[in-house]
């Protein structure tokens, strides 16, 4: 039993419980501002009568398509990717480019073919042109 405990405590689970909990009901307030605020305002802009945009549907040989319900989880969709985008991916994309930017450069760029080589290289094992002979890329004459 106290395995089991440990596992249950463990900080990782913790954090990812509360992640789904908080990631559901962020997803029910997108959806909620979808459908009550962006997909009216979608239909009032088109002319629609129906206020819930949700409702509007075409049929074909009775088959019955909800194209507006489609359109508010597209919406929905959308939204929280753009959060996700703006909020989590940016900021640490950020701090890990902080955190690496202390990290000891272990390759650099070979000036005539670009390629990715060994800082202590002499010769790039790519083009073979010999480093050491080689000026920067900015001084070299233009061809």
């Amino acid at each position: 039993m106290s395995g089991f405990k440990q596992f249950l405590m463990r900080g990782n689970l913790v954090e990812l419980a509360v992640a789904v909990v908080i990631g559901a009901t962020f997803s029910g307030l997108i959806q909620a501002l979808v459908a009550d605020l962006i997909t009216p305002l979608i239909a009032a802009v088109t002319g629609g009568k129906q206020p819930d945009f949700s409702r509007y549907t075409f049929s074909v040989n009775g088959a019955v398509f909800k194209y507006g319900d489609f359109v508010n989880h597209l919406l929905t969709f959308l939204i929280i990717a753009a959060v996700v985008y703006w909020l989590v991916i940016l900021p640490m994309t950020r701090v890990i480019g902080f955190f690496d930017r202390d990290k000891k450069t272990t390759e650099k760029t070979c000036p005539e073919c670009l390629s990715d080589i060994p800082v202590e290289a002499r010769r790039c094992a790519f083009c073979t042109v010999e480093l050491s002979t080689v000026p920067p890329a900015d001084d070299r004459p233009a061809v």
